[in-house]
């Protein structure tokens, strides 16, 4: 499976932004796809997923401000970045996994500024 994120960039602090990863290959039809993001020097953070029966997680620092969706018929993941806080500058990353395959995609860089 390939992934190809896209649309980050700078925003101001209260901004949004919205990013998308294209999938393409064998894509399983019961998977689960989401995004992470990191900051140099530190782990990679996984801040939100959505199985591809809709069901979706998110981590607490971004919860009520992100949302994340999927359209399966495009194979196409997005996450709706909104209120953006300097904090949440980082490069985001798409992932895919299923039952036995997990992969990462190349990063975008959002940068937040205050």
């Amino acid at each position: 499976v390939q992934l190809q994120a896209s649309g980050g960039g700078l925003v101001q602090a209260g901004g949004s932004l919205k990013l998308a990863c294209a999938a393409s290959g064998n894509i399983a039809s019961i998977n689960v796809m989401g995004w992470g993001r990191q900051i140099p020097g530190k782990q990679r953070e996984s801040v939100a997923a959505i199985t591809s029966g809709g069901i979706t997680n998110f981590s607490d620092s971004v919860k009520g401000r992100f949302s994340i969706s999927r359209d399966n018929a495009k194979s196409t993941l997005y996450l709706q970045m909104n209120s953006l806080k300097p904090e949440d500058t980082a490069t985001y990353f798409c992932h895919y996994y299923d039952t036995e395959r997990h992969y990462w995609g190349q990063g975008t860089q959002v940068t937040v500024s205050s």
